[in-house]
């Protein structure tokens, strides 16, 4: 079965600006050439990770695991779209975009996932250019769009340590304090920049920033949510409250860069929450598993309708 991951909102993990992978804008308009080929190079390679992952999965193991309560099925559809509605809402916002760009924003997580981080925002920033009619310069909305999700997830995260602080006793790091301090300065380190030269980093208003980063954190907040109540209809014995905390428990331990055992530390909050009597990795390894599931049909899918359309069709 596919092994989980601790990120569960969708934002970036713990990033500079420096760190997000752009590709320069210059060397794009230049060139030509490249805005033809990122799309059909990402699409092949979505495809390629996509047959890779499937035969990691075991589909009957998940089968036996899943739940058959709708809101199961309604939970996971909302934590799974939440980033990409997000999103169409910030660009809808931005350029007028249209209802058919949820695709190319489905594209770009699915990317940004299953086959390599930043690797989504490249697409995307090729799609907007091969979209003129729609945006004429996308480079910096994009740029901005990312970093202030890095940023905010950041802050989000710090926030969480002020309110989790008492209660970190509980998570038996044991020799590894160290690293959790360690952790939390390279989060400061990673978030300061940005705010000391947002004047030079960003491209949009103050007032359009501030909209997006607001965007950005109930995308976050909506994501922790759907995600407990995903894990509370399949695990119903424990208090949906305790779910809700242990999805921001996880989505804290996530962006801690240099903690190791992370799923050790959270396994062992959970028995303490909600008891032995839930076999949590099952379960969130059986989620994991329905999201990467939808990952590599929709991103089969939607690489195999990218590389046989023109981009007049899409």
């Amino acid at each position: 079965m596919h092994q989980s991951t601790l990120a569960i909102d969708g934002s970036p993990p713990v990033a500079a600006p420096a760190e997000a992978g752009w590709f320069p804008e210059t060397l794009l308009n230049q060139t030509p050439f490249w805005r033809r080929a990122i799309g059909p190079a990402i699409s092949i390679a979505m495809l390629v990770a996509a047959m890779t992952q499937m035969r990691s999965l075991d589909l009957r193991q998940i089968w036996s695991l899943l739940p058959t309560s709708p809101a199961f099925w309604l939970a996971m559809a909302a934590a799974y779209l939440v980033l990409p509605a997000s999103e169409w809402m910030i660009y809808r916002r931005l350029w007028r975009l249209p209802a058919r760009g949820i695709v190319p924003l489905l594209r770009k997580r699915i990317s940004n996932e299953i086959v390599l981080g930043y690797s989504g925002e490249l697409y995307f920033y090729s799609w907007a250019r091969r979209h003129a009619h729609l945006v004429a310069a996308p480079f910096g909305a994009i740029k901005d769009v990312s970093i202030l999700s890095a940023q905010v997830g950041n802050l989000v995260t710090l926030a969480m340590l002020v309110l989790a602080w008492p209660s970190f006793g509980l998570l038996g790091l044991g020799a590894h304090g160290r690293e959790f301090l360690y952790s939390c300065a390279a989060i400061v380190a990673m978030s300061l920049p940005v705010m000391l030269f947002r004047r030079h980093l960003f491209t949009l208003p103050g007032a359009e920033l501030r909209r997006i980063a607001a965007v950005h954190l109930v995308r976050i907040v909506a994501a922790l949510l759907f995600t407990a109540i995903a894990w509370h209809e399949a695990a119903p014995e424990a208090a949906l409250t305790w779910w809700v905390v242990l999805a921001a428990l996880r989505q804290l331990l996530s962006r801690l860069p240099l903690l190791p055992n992370k799923d050790i530390a959270f396994a062992a909050v959970a028995v303490l929450l909600i008891g032995s009597h839930v076999d949590l990795a099952a379960m969130i390894a059986m989620t994991a598993s329905v999201i990467l599931c939808v990952h590599v049909v929709l991103g089969a899918a939607l690489a195999a309708t990218d590389l046989l359309l023109p981009d007049s069709k899409r």
